[in-house]
């Protein structure tokens, strides 16, 4: 286990999980509102040129990418881009990396093999291990992230997950499952935009296998999806509801819910703003 686990990071009950980076203006906002971190997805290419402005634009919230895809983001230029932010913003910026998926990348082979070379070469650049994640959904990786990061970052998971992950990794390991919400008290509509967003990891065998782990059945994995998972994989209803379910993350052992608003990013702010309350946040003057 690596001695940097009494460094476990501190980013704060609830953060916010985009595709692809938000304005600084938008970040001073969710900064303003309470929020943690934003966390950024997308596969960001490895010069990590978003991350600066973010942290310029605020004074206290912290940027992580969820995730940085090895395939395509070299380590060595990672690293670099490590060093870069971090001489500039201390403490301030998180590293999370992922395999990514077979069914997406064409140089996928040997995916564990492939992220432990990775995380070797992160070593050799002095990117530490307490300021590095690892998307992780198995037993497997969920070892490989406590062993040799601060953490995992789970996608796409329920709270079942999170404590079962909780369970194998131990207490003092950094756990920020992601949720998926539409704040919309017509279940119908809201169950569309879900399956909207969860259709493509449909296709994908490390979720669908996960979500089998879990309980669900071929049927409910099949697309479009059943209404079981998608209410239990996206968050809906009205923002107290909505804060119940994040809730239960930190419940079952979550140190970090990072949130994903559905609907395009101009439902985001409004929506972050909704919810700030009910997660008892406290929002600045």
């Amino acid at each position: 286990m690596s001695d940097t686990f009494a460094l476990k990071p501190d980013l704060g009950r609830y953060a916010v999980w985009t595709f692809g980076s938000p304005t600084p203006e938008q970040a001073a906002e969710i900064e303003r509102l309470g929020y943690g971190a934003i966390w950024v997805g997308g596969s960001p290419a490895a010069d990590l040129a978003f991350v600066e402005p973010l942290l310029a634009a605020t004074s206290t919230l912290q940027v992580a990418t969820g995730i940085v895809n090895i395939w395509s983001a070299p380590a060595e230029q990672v690293a670099e881009s490590y060093h870069r932010i971090e001489s500039a913003y201390p403490d301030r910026f998180l590293l999370g990396i992922g395999v990514g998926h077979s069914e997406a990348t064409a140089e996928y082979r040997s995916p564990y093999q492939a992220l432990t070379d990775y995380l070797d070469a992160l070593d050799e650049a002095g990117v530490p291990t307490s300021r590095r994640v690892l998307a992780a959904l198995g037993p497997k990786v969920l070892q490989l992230a406590a062993q040799r990061s601060a953490g995992a970052h789970p996608y796409l998971t329920t709270p079942e997950h999170t404590a079962s992950a909780r369970e194998l990794v131990g207490p003092s390991v950094f756990l920020a499952p992601e949720h998926k919400v539409v704040l919309s008290t017509d279940a119908a509509a809201a169950r569309e935009a879900g399956r909207e967003a969860v259709g493509f990891y449909l296709r994908l065998s490390n979720y669908v296998n996960n979500w089998r782990r879990l309980g669900f059945s071929d049927r409910d994995v099949r697309a479009p999806g059943s209404d079981r998972l998608i209410d239990a994989v996206v968050a809906h209803g009205t923002a107290d509801e909505i804060a119940a379910r994040l809730g239960e993350h930190l419940e079952a052992g979550a140190d970090q819910v990072t949130i994903q608003v559905l609907g395009g990013w101009k439902n985001l702010l409004p929506t972050l703003a909704q919810l700030a309350g009910p997660l008892g946040l406290t929002p600045r003057s």
